[in-house]
């Protein structure tokens, strides 16, 4: 049988690729890309005159430490009689097998390129059966994407370098996304609020009758606006002393319809708001689901390829997961016809929706095989895509329209009639609270059980961007891919543009000043609708639409300009150095630390750098006292940024918390009240105590896990440690005895040898006495 090597990007893709196959085909991964740009160097050939105005070629070298792998691959092709490529379905993936092809001398227009878009023995086998040639649109779509990104970087990061600081970056991307969030953040600032009244009454038909609220809505048949307190004490009089009548009663039905299955996007969004994982965190656990989970003596891919713009689902998922729902939830909750949703107009819709391969494997299932992370994200993306192939919930909806006096008050009810989607969906979606407003007819009298006292608000501003809501408006706005939002939000993070406070992305000096300068001297690289315009034309490279150099040409002419331009109009920006009030306890000679920015914030540096290296976080005392020694609690941040609580004598006093230490005390047992922040970013207070009934329930199921598992752990080792000592001892026996058989089986080959050599030595030496014997009696009888 012929040999075939198939070569995919990750290991764990490989080990579970590697079991479907047979003895015939050898997998292997290449760690991703093999060739790339130098980093050293632009790496990127381009005459931008009027000769040669379409000449973009990039130099790829081998990636330093990649040697031994391109050897390796190179032997194993030499063995195979053919070469499949199956490395990820998109145009990354697409280049990765373009640049594994002149690697392996492999040409691409022959049939080497396989794809499937979700890891499982069909869809490999199949997708094995069925080899294509290299898509060179798609690999010229991510080139003119890698050289468009390599241009801005190499050659608008040195100036920023010049004019700001060393270290700073600029992108195409990234600084647009850092324009967003500078934007929001000021608009913040700048939102001055507005003060405004509500007033509501309760009511009710008969003296016996179902109490229920109605908000004063309409003033004379106009949108009722309080505007102080005054305007509010005279509509409460005037309410006070009114009759109520029901002008309009209407009762009817409303339907909510489930959400479409996951995009890259929604998945991104969703795991941060349910779950708290960062963009990064969740497309690393996705990648795991998709390459392949061990189940015993098996592995698969739990879900489909994980990088996807779309809604839509295959016909086989679909009729699947209908038929797990007639099954497991009655055929009530599986509409007459399968539910489809339409994908956005700029989609690529290249992929279907994120889904498991099979809703069979069920998360309940899974729990044994996944750690808890992975289970979370998968139990996440399940419930969404049956929800999603479910019927309708629908209400109960009962809205009255009140007069009293010149005003008009509304009361609007509804209550859950079928939960359809909801039976399975509630638990992961904000549901809805059954408000119960009663039927009353047109020209009924109301009681005036209650008129509540006017409450004053005030407009609120927008809110701080989140990982979730940035990423929503990146997609809305065009900016980037589904690949790329991650990276994105990371690269801002890393670079100090922004930072993050509990959940919210909060612009930094460095970030609005980048921001700034690129505005000024860049107004179409940092515009948003240019930006999303360039993403269009990308993937209108990979629709033969465009070519790679026509894009790259058309921005590079003005691009070019505007650089020259700012290269010399920039002036050179000095950044005040902020001094503290900390001396430097390295240099003793009375230099105070300066304030400076980094990756996680602002930190004391010495100035004196780099002949003095000392550097020391800024630490916040937050005015509560410590309840192990009584000095000052600090906020601190840990190594990843994230901000917790500890005592000021650290190491001498290991008092930490995550949650935020109050001055005050739990009212049961008297110990210090924490201020624990929720994963939507709501508030609440907790006993320290963790045996108080008012502590925070998380910490009574974590320490009774944590002594379970404990025990559970205590009790494996010893009976590992039992085993082992078993073993060593049936081992130590059975070596002990093999070496003694060996011993005597050595010496007994010795004696014989010994025996056999000596009757050897006898019998030659009786041999030549007898010859000497011989030869003497014929010298006798000569004579």
């Amino acid at each position: 049988m012929a040999k075939t090597l198939v070569i995919v990007e990750s290991p764990t893709k490989s080990k579970t690729i590697e079991k479907f196959l047979g003895k015939n085909y050898t997998v292997k991964a290449s760690m991703g890309h093999l060739r790339d740009l130098p980093k050293s160097t632009l790496g990127v050939t381009f005459l931008p005159d009027e000769e040669h105005a379409n000449e973009f070629e990039p130099k790829y070298i081998n990636i330093r430490g990649k040697g031994d792998l391109i050897k390796s691959l190179k032997a194993e092709a030499k063995k195979a009689d053919k070469v499949l490529l199956a490395t990820d379905p998109d145009r990354e993936g697409e280049a990765i097998s373009w640049h594994l092809a002149f690697i392996l001398g492999i040409d691409p227009t022959s049939a080497c390129r396989i794809e499937f878009h979700e890891i499982t023995a069909a869809a490999v086998k199949d997708a094995i059966k069925h080899p294509r040639c290299i898509d060179m649109d798609m690999v010229d779509a991510q080139q003119a994407r890698r050289i468009l990104d390599r241009i801005v970087g190499y050659q608008l990061s040195p100036l920023l370098w010049r004019k700001i600081r060393k270290g700073l970056s600029a992108g195409r991307v990234q600084s647009v996304a850092t324009k967003i969030v500078a934007d929001r953040d000021r608009e913040i600032e700048d939102f001055v609020p507005v003060e405004y009244w509500t007033l509501s009454a309760k009511l009710r038909e008969g003296s016996k009758g179902q109490l229920f609220e109605a908000e004063a809505v309409k003033y004379k048949g106009k949108k009722l606006e309080l505007h102080n307190e005054q305007e509010a004490r005279a509509a409460e009089e005037a309410l006070s002393k009114a009759d109520y009548i029901v002008s309009d009663a209407v009762k009817k039905e409303r339907k909510r319809h489930p959400v479409p299955p996951f995009t890259t996007s929604s998945m991104q969004q969703e795991a941060n708001k349910k779950l708290n994982f960062s963009a990064k965190k969740t497309m690393m656990l996705a990648q795991q689901l998709y390459e392949g989970v061990s189940l015993g003596k098996t592995s698969v891919g739990l879900i489909t390829y994980m990088r996807t713009d779309s809604v839509r689902l295959a016909d086989v998922a679909v009729d699947e997961i209908r038929d797990y729902i007639k099954q497991n939830f009655g055929s009530e909750f599986c509409p007459a016809k399968a539910n489809h949703y339409s994908t956005k107009k700029n989609a690529q819709d290249a992929h279907e929706a994120i889904r498991p391969t099979s809703v069979m494997r069920t998360p309940s299932e899974m729990q044994e095989h996944l750690t808890n992370d992975q289970l979370k994200l998968y139990t996440l993306i399940w419930n969404r895509v049956v929800a999603s192939q479910m019927t309708d919930a629908v209400y109960d909806v009962t809205t009255l329209a009140i007069d009293a006096a010149d005003y008009q008050l509304r009361a609007t009810g509804s209550v859950l009639k079928f939960p359809g989607f909801l039976q399975l969906h509630s638990k992961y979606d904000d549901k809805e609270k059954d408000s119960k407003v009663p039927y009353v007819e047109p020209g009924s009298k109301l009681l005036l059980y209650k008129l509540m006292p006017a409450e004053q608000h005030f407009t609120e501003p927008p809110a701080h961007f989140t990982e979730a809501t940035l990423i929503k408006e990146l997609e809305e706005k065009g900016i980037g891919r589904p690949s790329t939002f991650a990276p994105t939000i990371v690269t801002l993070l890393t670079r100090g543009y922004v930072v993050k406070e509990a959940k919210k992305l909060l612009v930094t000096e460095l970030g609005i000043m980048t921001v700034d300068m690129l505005t000024e001297y860049f107004k179409e690289l940092i515009n948003i609708g240019f930006t999303a315009q360039m993403e269009e034309k990308l993937d209108e490279v990979a629709e033969k639409k465009h070519t790679k150099d026509e894009v790259l040409s058309e921005f590079y002419g003005p691009f070019k300009k505007e650089l020259d331009h700012a290269g010399v109009a920039i002036p050179i920006v000095e950044i005040p150095l902020e001094v503290s009030d900390v001396p430097c306890d390295k240099c003793n000679d009375g230099t105070m630390m300066v304030i400076r920015e980094g990756r996680f914030g602002k930190f004391l540096a010495c100035p004196n750098f780099p002949k003095c290296r000392n550097t020391k976080p800024i630490l916040h005392p937050i005015g509560v006292k410590c309840p192990k020694c009584g000095a000052d609690i600090l906020e601190r941040k840990s190594k990843t940024g994230k901000v917790f609580y500890g005592c000021e004598k650290y190491p001498e006093c290991d008092y930490t918390t995550w949650d935020k230490p109050l001055n005050e005390t739990c009212p049961d047992c008297g110990a210090m009240m924490v201020e624990h922040v929720e994963r939507n970013g709501s508030k609440r207070k907790f006993c320290s105590n963790q045996e108080c009934s008012k502590a925070r329930p998380v910490y009574a199921s974590k320490t009774a896990a944590a002594k379970t598992t404990e025990a559970k752990t205590t009790a494996t080792k010893t009976t590992a440690a039992k085993k082992t000592t078993a073993a060593k001892k049936t081992t130590a026996k059975k070596t002990t005895a093999t070496k003694t058989a060996a011993k005597k089986t050595t010496a007994a080959k010795k004696t014989t040898a010994t025996k056999t050599t000596t009757a050897k030595k006898t019998a030659t030496a009786k041999k030549t006495t007898a010859t000497k014997k011989t030869t003497t009696t014929k010298k006798g009888s000569k004579e």
